[in-house]
């Protein structure tokens, strides 16, 4: 097999399609998102993937989180709403009311996870995978795809990318490996890293090297998993909400530079949404 060659990330592939608010939007139309929580010593990670989808324009962002982890979530949370499920069945219903759903960010790797990211794949309208979602499928990837339904972007590093495709990494190049499982999977695969692959099931190829190893942090994966979560969430075809997403995590990583943690990385969007507002058409 030849590795096929991928296009360069650059706003010029996504910027036009950017989701703008319209003048008489309100908050239902600019879109939905639901990002489910861990247990209450584990909620950080679907926090910060929250924010991140409400900085980058969603109109709501809720925390669906199991009962015990309310008030961890309640007591740090103004703009993001927080509700609680007892059940894969209630978190379906509340993943039916959302645009996009993210699940995986210290989650935990476990039977509840699993069953809890398949109600997600099955009811919410798009879904993104990252971190356990990913990995609690790693002896039966084939249930994991066979139940990608609706638009969904998968964002693994390298281990949970061989976790889930085991071998392709082994066998192939990475442009090669990403565009593999991006057609197995049926989803959108962003395969992170210092250079990041985005690959979609029709044969779409991208590569971002525009990233600061300044995001070697812990959490920087959740605020981009959010972000893509987000756009998304607002109408943003799959595969663009990845690239787009990815350019400008490293946009505003390069721009915080040495000593940026990754809460930092979402308060440093409105400044680079503002400049693409700008040079809107």
């Amino acid at each position: 097999m030849t590795s096929p060659t991928p296009d360069t990330n650059h706003p010029d592939l996504w910027l036009a399609d950017w989701p703008w608010p319209a003048d008489d939007s309100h908050k239902h139309k600019r879109g939905a998102l639901g990002v489910v929580t861990g247990p209450p010593a584990s909620t950080g990670a679907a926090r910060l993937a929250a924010r991140a989808g409400l900085r980058i324009g969603a109109g709501l962002a809720t925390l669906f989180c199991p009962p015990s982890a309310t008030l961890v979530n309640a007591a740090h949370e103004t703009a993001v709403m927080v509700k609680p499920f007892g059940s894969p069945e209630a978190l379906g219903e509340l993943a039916e009311s959302c645009k996009c759903v993210l699940i995986g960010p210290a989650a935990g790797v476990s039977d509840a996870t699993r069953d809890n990211t398949l109600t997600v794949l099955d009811k919410a309208g798009a879904a993104v995978l990252d971190a356990d979602a990913l990995t609690v499928f790693k002896d039966d990837p084939k249930t994991l795809f066979d139940a990608i339904i609706h638009p969904t972007v998968l964002t693994p590093h390298e281990g949970e990318f061989a976790r889930v495709f085991p071998g392709l990494l082994d066998k192939y190049s990475r442009p090669e490996a990403t565009a593999i499982a991006a057609a197995r999977s049926g989803a959108v695969v962003l395969l992170k890293g210092n250079e990041t692959l985005i690959a979609a099931p029709d044969g779409q190829l991208v590569l971002n090297r525009h990233a600061s190893p300044f995001l070697a942090t812990a959490g920087s994966g959740d605020v981009l998993a959010g972000m893509i979560a987000g756009l998304i969430a607002q109408g943003l075809d799959a595969f663009k909400a990845a690239c787009a997403g990815a350019w400008t995590h490293g946009e505003i990583a390069r721009r915080l530079g040495p000593g940026l943690i990754s809460e930092d990385l979402p308060d440093a969007l409105p400044g680079l949404l503002a400049e693409f507002y700008a040079r809107r058409a």
